[in-house]
């Protein structure tokens, strides 16, 4: 028996460090895909280029007017068709409530960054392990909106011929939109689809549900795209079927992110695992070396 105890206590030392070896000798691609703990300076860096070129991709989108305003009469008469074009009597409704309709003009224009800037240091501060993760499902829904941006221009209801939507940023003088007034030349105007005030709206609700502990946090994550797509409507900045475009967005995103980490981010460790320094940070470190040397 103290023979059999003295070789359990020596191979054990012996099956860790055999386990040990593969994690250090593990491919590129399985390093790269390592949950790490995310650097501070590198995703503010990250964040600000990806977000100007995200706006400068978006504002070079040719305004095609005419396309854009006979998309946005195919959109009218679809749903008209399916029964849901009620978006002219939510925006004549709202709009008849000042106080109302000028807080959804600020809601539009200031929570759609907020919060999710917001949601977004929450989960790098108490979930760093899921923080990559995360982040790439919004990455990834963002720059496929940029194709639909080019390939389907749309009006919003708002700048319909005809149609008698209310701009409520322009009837109440508010800095809801920058597609309206006179901040209307520093956006395209015509980029309605798909509505990326649902699908950043929609990726910040189901973040806090499936991660957050509180119950009252969780309903307050539901209930924000939810406030979203009424304001979206009431403001006359979008149809339906568009935040139907920005969810499918947001799909094609949890896809990309799955697909990359082999699980959804809030199924990952909340704290990483220590993975080793960066691939690309072993490429430099040596690049220096050498030229040191």
């Amino acid at each position: 028996m103290k023979t059999l105890e003295t070789r359990t206590d020596v191979s054990s030392p012996i099956a860790v460090e055999t386990e040990t070896r593969p994690g250090s000798e593990r491919t590129l691609l399985s390093r790269l895909r390592a949950p790490r703990r995310p650097r501070i300076w590198f995703e503010v860096l990250l964040i600000a280029i990806s977000y100007w070129t995200y706006s400068l991709i978006r504002n070079a989108v040719p305004e095609q007017k005419a396309a854009a305003l006979a998309n946005a009469d195919w959109i009218w008469s679809v749903e008209r068709t399916l029964g849901i074009a009620v978006e002219k009597s939510v925006n004549h409704t709202v709009d008849s409530v000042t106080w109302l309709i000028v807080g959804m003009n600020y809601y539009y224009a200031t929570l759609h960054f907020v919060v999710t800037i917001g949601v977004l240091v929450w989960i790098y501060r108490f979930h760093p392990g899921r923080y990559a993760a995360t982040r790439m499902v919004l990455f990834a829904t963002t720059g496929v909106a940029l194709v639909g941006y080019y390939c389907y221009p749309l009006a919003p209801p708002r700048l319909m011929n005809g149609q008698d939507f209310i701009d409520t940023v322009l009837v109440h003088h508010t800095w809801g939109s920058m597609a309206s007034g006179n901040l209307k030349q520093m956006s395209n105007q015509y980029a309605a689809m798909p509505s990326m005030h649902i699908g950043w709206s929609l990726w910040c609700g189901l973040t806090i549900f499936a991660v957050a502990s509180a119950p009252w946090a969780r309903i307050l994550g539901l209930l924000y795209p939810t406030a979203t797509l009424v304001v979206i409507v009431a403001t006359a900045n979008h149809f339906w079927l568009d935040a139907v475009g920005g969810m499918l967005c947001l799909a094609f995103g949890y896809t990309v992110s799955r697909s990359w980490y082999g699980s959804f981010a809030h199924r990952l460790p909340r704290h990483p695992e220590h993975a080793g320094p960066h691939p690309a940070t072993e490429l430099l470190n040596r690049v220096r070396v050498r030229t040191r040397a």
